[in-house]
């Protein structure tokens, strides 16, 4: 891709981005919204491959759907109101449609639909904005107004996502369509505390951009796409693979890794809400996330390449990944359990 338009799209990601952030209209917020989703557009679709464009087109009617439905709620809002603020939700209905209208903008479950046959036609830096950057704006969205929302509503599509993320994921050995159940049932946590406490919604968000930012370069470095093509890493790069096995257990919410704060922060604030089934609930599927986020590590660091005598090696060329920005995001996404009560002081 040319230079000046990949700098013109990224330019238009930040601008869009930025716009839902600072926007007080409704109109002003759904703009910015638009500018992000039409210049990620050109980013997904520039492998012209069938199932890039396929991708595409599913992101496309997806997010137009989304944003349609966002807009009439607003409308709505204003007509019964007289209110284009964006703190001004006062209709019931207006906002139930903006709830289901930013949980079809993320993926939430039961309207996850596109997210794993979306990432799955994505090439891997394009998958990593579309799993980290472009939650931002709706995120900003649902943060701002998570005392209008119904707690109930919230609660069905933390639960249901976090369900659906960890039985999704089991059979799967596409990467991407792993990462993409990773994201709904991480989504799923976010969106089950987001009327509690949303300080710790904005905690797992950070954290799971971390982790998910370490996962997507170590998997481009790798050059891994399938889970088979990942047990030749630990002889490709030791160290790698252990940050790997790290990062990967970071997700999955195991202690004593930065993943677990989250979890383990959210689980006491539903127990104090006096929400001891939705926590159970969310408990126990975190076991099934775990589950492939084991087979993940069994097969990045357990496991020899077979190598039988007519079966075609890769070629073990020099890599050219920068690095920096990877040993940052895995030291984030590994070590930070320690210093739990002053990040807690900072997002309080």
């Amino acid at each position: 891709m040319n230079p000046i338009v990949l700098t013109i799209l990224i330019s238009s990601l930040g601008l869009g981005t930025s716009l839902t952030f600072i926007g007080s209209h409704w109109l002003l917020v759904w703009m910015g919204l638009e500018i992000n989703t039409l210049a990620i557009i050109p980013l997904m679709i520039r492998q012209h491959h069938p199932r890039a464009v396929e991708a595409t087109t599913k992101y496309f009617i997806t997010q137009a759907t989304a944003s349609t439905l966002l807009l009439f709620a607003s409308i709505t809002n204003a007509w019964t109101s007289g209110e284009w603020s964006l703190i001004e939700m006062l209709n019931p209905t207006s906002a139930t449609l903006m709830t289901a209208a930013l949980a079809l903008k993320i993926g939430l479950a039961p309207l996850h639909f596109w997210l794993p046959e979306v990432l799955q036609g994505l090439d891997l830096t394009t998958g990593l904005i579309l799993s980290t950057w472009q939650k931002l704006a709706p995120f900003a969205i649902l943060l701002q107004l998570h005392h209008l929302f119904n707690p109930n509503l919230l609660l069905f599509f933390g639960i249901f996502s976090t369900m659906v993320g960890g039985w999704g994921g089991l059979n799967q050995t596409q990467l991407r369509k792993i990462l993409a159940y990773s994201s709904i049932a991480n989504l799923g946590w976010m969106i089950t505390i987001l009327h509690f406490a949303p300080n710790l919604t904005l905690l797992n968000l950070v954290l799971y951009i971390f982790m998910t930012l370490t996962t997507f370069f170590l998997f481009k470095t790798f050059n891994s796409m399938k889970i088979n093509s990942i047990s030749s890493s630990s002889t490709k790069s030791p160290t790698l693979s252990i940050i790997a096995l790290l990062t990967l257990l970071s997700l999955g919410g195991l202690p004593p890794l930065s993943g677990f704060m989250p979890k383990w922060l959210i689980l006491q604030e539903l127990t104090k809400q006096s929400l001891f089934i939705p926590a159970t609930i969310v408990t126990i599927t975190a076991l099934l996330s775990l589950f492939f986020y084991l087979r993940l590590c069994y097969a990045t660091t357990l496991t020899m390449n077979p190598n039988p005598i007519n079966m075609l090696s890769s070629w073990r060329t020099t890599n050219n990944q920068p690095t920096i920005m990877l040993l940052m995001s895995a030291t984030l996404s590994i070590f930070l359990l320690p210093l739990t009560p002053s990040i807690l002081m900072l997002f309080t």
